[in-house]
């Protein structure tokens, strides 16, 4: 299983939406730089690397924080780290009606699916 299908399973409902059936348009492209340096310290990187599975390779987890280091604050990192121990909170805190919640699922999808573009 692909780590990068982990990260989103850990999103849950995420989950299908990441791989949705939007069609590529370069109109509608983001331009983003890939990290082109792996960032080997930091949460979600040691999350990565601790779940164990086939493809959470240093490489790639990270190519996952350096994405992270761009798309999410130290607080929100360590938040989503604990979603590779424990998938369900995720769903939890997707299902939550909390604005707090609400703000960090948002921008955690958004994390996700630039996780998915820049380092499958």
């Amino acid at each position: 299983m692909k780590l990068s299908l982990i990260i989103i399973t850990a999103m849950a409902a995420m989950a299908l939406t990441a791989c949705g059936s939007t069609r590529y348009s370069s109109e509608n492209a983001v331009h983003t730089s890939v990290p082109t340096d792996l960032v080997d310290n930091g949460p979600i990187y040691s999350a990565c690397r601790k779940a164990g599975r086939k493809q959470a390779s240093r490489k790639h987890c990270g190519c996952v924080q350096g994405v992270a280091h761009q798309s999410l604050g130290p607080t929100e990192q360590q938040f989503g780290a604990t979603f590779f121990d424990d998938p369900h909170s995720a769903q939890s805190v997707r299902q939550s009606d909390r604005h707090q919640d609400e703000l960090f699922w948002t921008k955690w999808k958004e994390y996700g699916a630039q996780a998915v573009e820049m380092c499958t």
